[in-house]
């Protein structure tokens, strides 16, 4: 048998590090996503700075030794708790919880640490200071990959101009990339498009420093975890949860370990063939077979829909002030749909077309596609994203946008879309592409669907004073029709 993180050293590429030039890219995401995570945790108004530089050649054939520094003014972690985030996988405090935050598993950031130590020879260098603590506390985190364990290989107490907060610096082979898909670029944009309490300053290679000041001082207020529906699992995952509660009695494990199931409920699955004896028995007292029974039950019944205020969204006041940090705009329109169910998960989708300024040339190419899952950008596997499909199902030349059949419209637009949901369904380990599930496919169309009707009016109103102009040209050069 191998640890998790032998495994994950083995197939990296399953989660972002499939090349040099993912790895940095990556490795900048895991580490911002982190940081957004704990300041919106703690209260707290993120402000960040992120660097990216070559430093030097990499070890490896045609790659740079790249350094990449993410700091953050949030709570900062204490000593003990380095290791475990840095240096071991599926270690995190939001561990299979049900709540719409950008990081779940916790294997990411301890993906970047194996990266860096595979590639430099040592892991991720942390300065961590909390606000209990008087100095910070710098140090130098691996990943004892045979055993899954973070190794702490140097610790010192440093000196740190602030009251709390943690900076994150690894160094490793990789490729930068600013533009594209896959760009760094791409991802900072799109980070402060659905972030608009982010403060940011950046410097990429030999670029100056850049300022992005946040457009929005109202702190997100992230939901409460909310428990999972029994619609939403398979017989192995039914029998699996039971078999974390022990001794309950098969009725509270029913009532406090899902969503929306309430005494009544209860009443409702014995009328439906659950056995009325099987209610004070413990569920580690069951048999499969008689697990299996309950779970059938439970799938034969209407149950209540869960809860939708489990989920979050920007807002479209606030979107409306972020969208103008992508760069001059022509006009834009914003949809906020309320939140709603679709296969019996809380989902919330926004979205925010844009037609941008001086982009002459761009007239013939396609839309700039931008996909976002929890508040963090999807950059690879766009064409078979959820996303994707809705774009492209929709009629966009009835809003007056030039479309071939069955593909996304052309010009110089931005398409953003963002789903938040405590439950995405995500195609691959590494998160870059969202399930097209037939509900959600539709929920994402209602939204473009609101967009586009707003949008056409802008390019109505345009169309009006452009025909209006040419004629008073007309009128000017020729007299009167």
């Amino acid at each position: 048998s191998s640890s998790t993180a032998e495994y994950f050293a083995k197939n990296l590429q399953q989660v972002g590090f499939s090349s040099p030039t993912k790895a940095v890219l990556t490795t900048l995401k895991e580490a911002v996503d982190n940081s957004l995570d704990a300041c919106e945790d703690a209260g707290i108004l993120p402000n960040l700075v992120v660097s990216v530089e070559k430093i030097g050649a990499g070890s490896g054939k045609n790659v740079d030794l790249v350094r990449v520094r993410v700091e953050d003014n949030g709570p900062g972690l204490d000593v003990e708790d380095l290791p475990m985030v840095f240096g071991e996988y599926l270690a995190s405090s939001k561990f299979g919880r049900g709540r719409c935050s950008r990081g779940q598993q916790g294997i990411g950031i301890s993906a970047a640490t194996t990266w860096a130590q595979l590639t430099h020879g040592q892991g991720a260098v942390i300065t961590s200071k909390t606000s209990r603590m008087r100095k910070a506390v710098s140090a130098l985190i691996d990943v004892d990959i045979k055993s899954n364990k973070g190794a702490v290989k140097s610790k010192e107490t440093v000196d740190w101009d602030r009251p709390h907060g943690l900076a994150v610096e690894f160094v490793f082979d990789g490729r930068v990339q600013l533009n594209g898909d896959g760009g760094l670029l791409t991802y900072i944009e799109g980070t402060t498009l659905v972030n608009p309490h982010l403060a940011l300053r950046y410097k990429l290679l030999e670029n100056d420093w850049v300022d992005v000041p946040r457009v929005s001082d109202q702190k997100p207020e992230v939901p409460e975890a909310t428990l999972p529906h029994p619609h939403t699992m398979k017989l192995g995952e039914f029998i699996t949860h039971a078999h974390l509660f022990g001794g309950v009695a098969l009725q509270k494990f029913l009532t406090t370990a899902f969503s929306r199931i309430t005494s009544q409920t209860i009443t409702e699955l014995v009328k439906n063939g659950l056995p009325k004896a099987f209610l004070a028995r413990p569920v580690n007292k069951l048999k499969e077979d008689e697990l299996k029974r309950v779970f059938q039950v439970l799938q034969n019944s209407e149950l209540m829909n869960p809860s939708t205020k489990s989920v979050m969204t920007i807002g479209e006041e606030s979107l409306s002030k972020s969208i103008n940090r992508m760069g001059e705009i022509d006009f834009f329109s914003v949809v906020t749909r309320k939140p709603t169910i679709c296969d019996f998960k809380p989902v919330a989708v926004e979205v925010a077309l844009a037609r941008l300024k001086n982009r002459s040339g761009q007239e013939d190419e396609p839309v700039q596609v931008l996909r976002f899952a929890n508040r963090v950008p999807l950059q690879f596997d766009k064409a078979a994203c959820a996303m994707t499909r809705a774009i492209e199902t929709v009629n966009w030349r009835s809003y007056g946008l030039p479309q071939q059949k069955d593909s996304v419209p052309v010009g110089p637009y931005i398409f953003a879309i963002s789903v938040v949901s405590p439950f995405i369904k995500f195609k691959n380990a590494s998160k870059e592409t969202v399930d097209a599930s037939d509900e959600l496919v539709e929920e994402l169309r209602r939204a473009l669907m609101q967009a586009g009707q707003k949008l056409s009016r802008h390019i109505k109103r345009e169309f009006k004073e452009a025909d209006l102009e040419r004629k008073i040209q007309h009128i000017e050069q020729f007299g009167p029709v």
